[in-house]
């Protein structure tokens, strides 16, 4: 029953590794195969990672991709556990599954339609918000397209929006195992809800907590591109707060095509993702062996 699974998992995951060498090649199409293409194509050693280092933009994609990504770890973490508690806490079952399907319902739209859909709230002239709200309280229409300050708490809303519901499930799985005894016994005692939160559900949880921010740590230099493409409308006066390495990347490619750069990109994400990895879970194995994924 596995082995359609394990070829999956070949297939996508394993055998494109290869490709890998893609990054050291100055790769280009002359006609024919793949693999006599790739077989003719120079080696030129390092000499695509550096695209990374020697560009002007370097430290800024840099900067914002792992800040994004630390935010969106540690606050998206937050509100998903707050949330699979109160969802727990609901003794309406019914009330906590239609919850449950309304915040799941924000994963399952592409972000192309979530940016159509934060263009109808933040359209200078159209816009809820420019022609709705901030009239109520006295305040001028805001061009959100150009405004570059206020972009960084947008999309740590957009991705929180999105995600928080999905991985919510997660942690709701892990808390509806914990056996309510503990709970029964913490009552009898005195104890309050939120005593009862803080020294039972979020102890007994915290295994899947460290799991899941473990390997999200191992995607820290990975951006998701329809968050920061998509919904900022690839608006060129917000590069400094949403220009990425993968929208870079993209609009690198645009210009040049080239391959080789495209492969040195993931090689380099991937990279120091399984380094942040070893070294995030070397830390938990440290101060807790149990929690650590290996």
């Amino acid at each position: 029953m596995t082995l359609p699974g394990f070829a999956l998992l070949i297939a996508f995951h394993y055998l494109p590794i290869g490709g890998i060498l893609i990054a050291f090649k100055n790769f280009g199409y002359s006609g024919g195969s793949f693999f006599k293409n790739f077989a003719n194509s120079p080696w030129v050693g390092l000499k695509n990672f550096e695209f990374f280092i020697k560009t002007p933009d370097a430290f800024i994609i840099t900067r914002n991709t792992l800040l994004y990504n630390l935010v969106f770890i540690a606050l998206g973490t937050f509100v998903a556990v707050m949330m699979a508690i109160a969802l727990n806490e609901l003794r309406s079952r019914r009330l906590a599954k239609w919850y449950q399907t309304t915040m799941l319902l924000p994963y399952f739209l592409s972000w192309i339609a979530v940016s159509y859909l934060f263009y109808g709230f933040l359209s200078v002239d159209k816009g809820i918000l420019n022609t709705s709200v901030l009239p109520l309280f006295g305040i001028e229409p805001v061009a959100w397209y150009s405004e570059m300050e206020l972009w960084p708490f947008i999309l740590v809303f957009a991705n929180i929006w999105k995600y928080a519901g999905y991985n919510c499930i997660v942690y709701l799985a892990a808390i509806t195992g914990i056996d309510n005894d503990y709970y029964e016994a913490a009552a009898l005692d005195g104890a309050s809800k939120w005593q009862q939160v803080r020294h039972i559900t979020i102890p007994s949880i915290s295994p899947v907590i460290v799991l899941l921010v473990l390997l999200a740590i191992g995607r820290m230099f990975f951006a998701d591109f329809g968050l920061f493409y998509q919904v900022p409308l690839n608006s060129g006066a917000l590069f400094d707060a949403t220009n990425v390495i993968d929208t870079y990347v993209y609009r690198a490619l645009i210009n040049s095509g080239d391959i080789s750069l495209s492969s040195a990109a993931s090689t380099f994400q991937a990279f120091v993702g399984f380094v942040l990895v070893l070294l995030s879970n070397g830390i938990v194995r440290r101060i807790d062996k149990e929690k650590a994924i290996f």
